[in-house]
């Protein structure tokens, strides 16, 4: 009885070892699987687009934060002419097919056309000195407007009570201790416009941690006001509106082989970054990277 109990756990642990082999044998092959990865399964060929995130070389001083006229920058100047040179020929690098900038009409074409005819000098605003020059020196015959409004516009003529209500108190400023945090980034920035060139400054302001930081100051402050007054706002304002200025991009793009070239104030270059990085059909380019 002893020998015929020893034969059958003797048996019943060779049949154990033999099926813990066969599943690991199979957790093995499962494991040997190539896994695809998601960009695989898109084209390879992409759309590229450079987004120069900038500020507004003529000092509207239309955003939040204000720039004092004793801190800012003449790019008029013969020095700053001298940087401004730089600059465009490291754009140049990127041998654009098209340029996008932060417009709602033709008026900068027409004045490019004018610029190219001898019959426009041109002013301080970016969109002059780098949108039309850079265009100017590509030959190239249109500069494409493709800033857009945000659905607060279109629902604020339709129901401008619930808009005045939603907006009451939203003024992107706040007295908590990361809106002190921002505006010591911001002077450092102002500061620094004055120490050093114009492409070098650009290089900073439009890195990637760059950008991280100045889209995530938007969820501070005001971002807090209600439960989710303050998220509303951003997401159909802010939010809203660099989706529109994607989709005008999207209308513009003809082709892969095509490298487009977008002149913004920087604020919107974080978030066309975001869009651009996570799109199938385009290719943001760095940039540092020229």
């Amino acid at each position: 009885m002893k020998k015929i109990l020893s034969l059958i756990l003797t048996v019943s642990f060779l049949i154990c070892n033999h099926l813990n082999a066969q599943n690991q044998s199979t957790n093995l092959k499962s494991e040997e699987v190539k896994l695809k990865s998601p960009s695989e399964f898109y084209p390879k060929s992409k759309t590229k687009v450079l987004v120069v995130g900038t500020f507004h070389f003529d000092y509207p001083n239309l955003d939040a934060l204000k720039i004092e006229e004793r801190d800012q920058i003449d790019v008029l100047s013969e020095q700053r002419q001298k940087e401004m040179q730089v600059l465009l020929d490291y754009l140049k690098k990127f041998k654009p097919t098209k340029i996008g900038i932060e417009a709602h009409n033709h008026r900068f074409t027409e004045d490019l056309r004018s610029y190219q005819a001898g019959k426009l000098k041109l002013g301080r605003d970016e969109r002059h000195q780098l949108g039309v020059r850079l265009a100017d020196e590509l030959n190239l015959d249109t500069l494409y407007a493709i800033d857009a409004g945000s659905m607060t516009n279109d629902i604020g003529e339709l129901i401008p009570d619930y808009m005045n209500q939603l907006w009451e108190d939203y003024d992107w400023k706040s007295d908590d201790l990361i809106d002190s945090l921002k505006r010591n980034w911001f002077n450092y920035q102002t500061n620094l416009m004055k120490e050093i060139s114009l492409l070098n400054y650009l290089k900073y302001i439009n890195t990637e941690e760059s950008h991280q930081f100045g889209y995530g100051n938007y969820l501070t402050g005001d971002f807090r006001l209600g439960e989710f007054r303050g998220a509303d706002v951003l997401s159909s304002y802010w939010y809203n509106r660099n989706l529109r200025i994607f989709r005008k991009i999207q209308d513009i793009t003809e082709s892969k082989e095509e490298r487009i070239l977008l002149i913004f104030g920087n604020g919107h270059a974080a978030l066309l970054r975001q869009f651009l990085s996570c799109s199938p059909e385009y290719e943001f380019v760095e940039f540092s990277n020229l």
